[in-house]
C-alpha cells in the first residue's frame, strides 16, 4: 500500500461545536476513498482544512511520507491538492478557458494568450476524457458540463490528489453516472481521489474504500465489498434506519389539485410547461419525475403563485387559483415545501421562532390585530424544535446557522403543522443525509394517510419509486405519460425521461 496522503489526529472546534475531534485518515494512490457522514458529521470540515480553507487546531498532514504545512489555498495547490467544492466557483460570464487559466495566465506580449491557452485546455481535458469546449461561456453549459470545466480547472493545475464535495448534489442521474466514468478514469490514471457524499448507493458505485465519520469522529473504514447499505446507514446514524419508508395502499379522496392546458414561460421566456394536465386526490402521493429542467420547477412555482402562467387552469380545492398570490395559495389549504430552501422557504436572517410562523404570524394565536403575540409564538416554535427534532443549540438561532438538514426540517416543520389538504413536496430531500432523508419520507406518508394529496417532484428515482402511488413524467414541458406505481421501473421511467414511448401491443 502506497499512501499519498495522512491525516493524523485533525481537530478543529468552531463556537459551540466540534467539527473534527482527532481525526485519522488515509489515501493510498490512485484508490477513489468515499467520505461517507450525515451532513454535520465533519466531512466538509476535514477537507476544507486540507484544502487551507481552516487551520486545524491539532493534527499533522503528510502528503507522500513528509510532513507539509497548508495555511491557504495556494499551499494545497502547490502540493498538488485541488477541490471541486458543491457550489462551484466558477464566473459566468467568463468562458471555459479564461475560467481555467484564472491565475495561471498564459501570455504572449503582455497580452493573454487565449489561443494557446484554448488549444492546451482542448488537449489536457481530452487526455483525460474530459471533452469540454474551452470557447463555450459558463453561463451556457449544463451543471453536469460546469462540473467537468471544474475538474478540468484542478488537474490543470497538476492536481494528483482531487477533493470532490458532494458532487453529485445538483447532477441528473445521468450526470452522476458520467462523473462516475470520469472518476474512474482518473483513479486508473493515477489520480487519487476523495470523495465526499451522504448517499449509500454513491459508494458502491464508485468507491474502492469508505470512511464513515459522525458528530466529528472517525466511526470506521469499510470497503463496498465488506458493507451493506444497511450497515453503513447505522454506521452514519447511530442507528438503525429504514431506508424504504413502508406504506399502505392509498384511500382516496376528492380531487384536491386539477391542472388543465397548464402554459409557463421560463425566465428566458421559453415555455417550459406546455399544456400539462394533472390531478391529485386527497390521500395520494402523485410523483413527478424528470431530468432537471423539464418544467418541474415553472410546474411547482405557478401551482404555489411565484410565477404567472400564460395559459390553462389552476384548481385548488375545486376553486380557481391560476396566478393567485403566494399568500392567496397557502390561504386556499396548501403546504409548499420549496425546491430552493434558502431562497423560497426560510429568512435565513430570522430567528427559528419567526421561521415557524411565516405563513401565520398575523393570525390568532400569533397575533391579536396588529400585536404579535411573542410568548405564543415562542411556545410554538420550542414545541415543534422538539416534535421535528430540530438540531439547534436554541430556538433563537438563526435559521442561517442550520445544516441542510435541520433547514429542511425547519420548513416541513411549519408546513406540516398548519391545517393543509394538499401538500407540493419539490426535490424534497435534495442533498440530504440517510437520517434526514428517511424522517422526511415518514412525514409524507403521514400527511397522505391523514388525507392530504401530495404533489411529490423529485429527480431521484428512488424516492419517486418508493413514496408515489401514481407517477407523472415530465419531458420537455409536457406530461409524457402517467401511470401506476405498482407498473414503474426505473428502467421504463429512465425510457420516459429522454422522452421515449414503448409502444404498446395491440
Amino acid at each position: 500500500m502506497t499512501l499519498a496522503l495522512e491525516m493524523h489526529g485533525i481537530c478543529k472546534a468552531f463556537p459551540g461545536v466540534q467539527a473534527n475531534d482527532h481525526i485519522d485518515f488515509q489515501l493510498e494512490k490512485g484508490e477513489i476513498h468515499a467520505l461517507l457522514g450525515e451532513n454535520g458529521a465533519g466531512k466538509t470540515t476535514l477537507v476544507n482544512i486540507l484544502y487551507g480553507l481552516y487551520r486545524p487546531d491539532e493534527g499533522r498532514i503528510l502528503l507522500n511520507g513528509q510532513e507539509i504545512k497548508i495555511n491557504e489555498p495556494r499551499d494545497a495547490i502547490t502540493h498538488g491538492i485541488g477541490m471541486v467544492h458543491q457550489h462551484f466557483m466558477l464566473i459566468p460570464v467568463f468562458t471555459v478557458a479564461e475560467n481555467i487559466m484564472l491565475g495561471t495566465e498564459i501570455t504572449r506580449n503582455g497580452l493573454l494568450d487565449r489561443t494557446n491557452a484554448a488549444r492546451r485546455i482542448r488537449d489536457f481535458s481530452h487526455e483525460f476524457g474530459l471533452d469540454v469546449d474551452p470557447d463555450a461561456y459558463i453561463s451556457d453549459l449544463s451543471v453536469g458540463i460546469q462540473q467537468r470545466v471544474e475538474i478540468v480547472k484542478a488537474l490543470y493545475r497538476e492536481a494528483d490528489i482531487l477533493i470532490l464535495d458532494e458532487p453529485t448534489a445538483v447532477l441528473t442521474p445521468q450526470e452522476a453516472n458520467e462523473l462516475f466514468s470520469i472518476m474512474r478514469s482518473l483513479s486508473a490514471q493515477g489520480k487519487s481521489i476523495i470523495f465526499i457524499t451522504h448517499k449509500l448507493k454513491e459508494v458502491f458505485a464508485v468507491a474502492d474504500r469508505i470512511t464513515v465519520l459522525r458528530d466529528g469522529h472517525v466511526i470506521g473504514t469499510t470497503t463496498p465489498r465488506e458493507a451493506t447499505r444497511s450497515k453503513l446507514a447505522t454506521m452514519m446514524v447511530g442507528r438503525e434506519v429504514l431506508l424504504t419508508v413502508e406504506k399502505g395502499p392509498p384511500k382516496l379522496g376528492d380531487v384536491v389539485l386539477r391542472i388543465k392546458d397548464l402554459k409557463v414561460k421560463d425566465d428566458r421566456l421559453y415555455m417550459a410547461v406546455d399544456g400539462v394536465n394533472l390531478e391529485v386526490r386527497a390521500g395520494e402521493i402523485l410523483g413527478v419525475a424528470g431530468v432537471q429542467g423539464n418544467g418541474q420547477t415553472e410546474l411547482v412555482e405557478a401551482i404555489t403563485g411565484l410565477r404567472r402562467s400564460v395559459d390553462g387552469r389552476i384548481e385548488i380545492l375545486g376553486r380557481e387559483t391560476t396566478n393567485a398570490s403566494p399568500r392567496q395559495v397557502i390561504e386556499s389549504g396548501v403546504a409548499h415545501v420549496p425546491e430552493n430552501r434558502q431562497k423560497h422557504g426560510l429568512v435565513l436572517s430570522y430567528p427559528l421562532v419567526d421561521n415557524l410562523v411565516l405563513c401565520s404570524y398575523y393570525r390568532p394565536p400569533f397575533a391579536h390585530g396588529m400585536v404579535m403575540d411573542n410568548e405564543a409564538i415562542d411556545d410554538y416554535g420550542r414545541r415543534l424544535i422538539a416534535e421535528f427534532d430540530i438540531r439547534t443549540p436554541s430556538e433563537y438561532a438563526l435559521a442561517g446557522t442550520l445544516s441542510g438538514g435541520n433547514r429542511q426540517k425547519l420548513i416541513v416543520a411549519r408546513e406540516f403543522s398548519r391545517a393543509s389538504k394538499l401538500v407540493i413536496a419539490a426535490q424534497p430531500t435534495r442533498g440530504l443525509d440517510v437520517g434526514s432523508i428517511e424522517f422526511i419520507h415518514q412525514r409524507l406518508v403521514e400527511q397522505r394517510d391523514a388525507g392530504c394529496g401530495i404533489l411529490l417532484v423529485s429527480v431521484e428515482l428512488d424516492e419517486i419509486l418508493s413514496l408515489s402511488d401514481r407517477i407523472a413524467v415530465l419531458y420537455k414541458g409536457k406530461n409524457i405519460e402517467t401511470l401506476p406505481a405498482a407498473e414503474a421501473t426505473p428502467e421504463h421511467l429512465g425510457l420516459l425521461m429522454a422522452g421515449i414511448r414503448e409502444e404498446k401491443a395491440s
